[in-house]
């Protein structure tokens, strides 16, 4: 496992870097190790590296990995399409749910989520892109959806997701984190209190930091090809 070593090296490197050419802070974007399909052996290897946290998109697939790693401290983020039949293990075993885009959804999170945990961080998921094959609300629904969000017990929201369409024109990826930012912004002057942009992945997190992204959810780069 010494390549995810050099892999975590190499990724914090260009985040820092990708800072430094947006003058901000290297301590103001986190790295979201992203782990589903890869063994829990993996991701002991990256914690042992130091990294924290790490994202699932998989319900049972994570629930072992969170059971067979319990002993090590970690964070664990549902990156994942959430259907509402599924929120309860979610909900009992997460830290965070990036992927929240309906009322229902957010709603059965909070019931499901125990009395004896922290409240559950969560990320309102923005069709950035307007694709109709991707998760997200539209940007317009955001300012209602996140109001009632926020509102509910059990759940913390901290911010907006998005995963715009692939893409190698970079001015297009920009303008998309552009528009999540603004959205933010906009949720922020509306009486919320967002702090967290999660956006960015292994192909486009030099755009995405540029834009203000806070938080960049990593897989091939930092684990490898599937």
């Amino acid at each position: 496992m010494t390549s995810i070593a050099a892999n975590l090296q190499a990724v914090n490197a260009r985040i820092a870097a990708a800072c430094a050419a947006a003058g901000r802070g290297r301590e103001s974007v986190s790295l979201l190790a992203v782990s589903k399909t890869w063994p829990a052996t993996a991701v002991r290897a990256a914690a042992e590296c130091g990294q924290r946290a790490f994202g699932e998109s998989y319900v049972q697939e994570a629930a072992a990995k969170i059971d067979a790693l319990a002993d090590a401290g970690l964070e664990w983020h549902f990156i994942g399409p959430l259907q509402s039949n599924k929120t309860r293990p979610v909900a009992e075993r997460f830290d965070w749910v990036h992927s929240v885009e309906r009322l229902k959804v957010a709603q059965r999170l909070a019931e499901q989520r125990p009395a004896n945990l922290p409240p559950l961080n969560v990320c309102l998921q923005v069709n950035v892109s307007g694709e109709a094959s991707k998760s997200g609300c539209a940007p317009h629904e955001a300012m209602p959806l996140a109001r009632a969000i926020a509102a509910l017990p059990g759940l913390r929201l901290r911010g907006l997701m998005a995963i715009p369409e692939p893409t190698d024109d970079l001015g297009l990826l920009r303008g998309r984190f552009a528009l999540l930012r603004q959205l933010r912004d906009e949720l922020n002057a509306g009486g919320l209190a967002l702090d967290t942009l999660s956006m960015g992945m292994s192909g486009d997190l030099e755009c995405a930091i540029a834009e203000g992204a806070t938080l960049v959810r990593v897989g091939t780069a930092v684990f490898g090809e599937r």
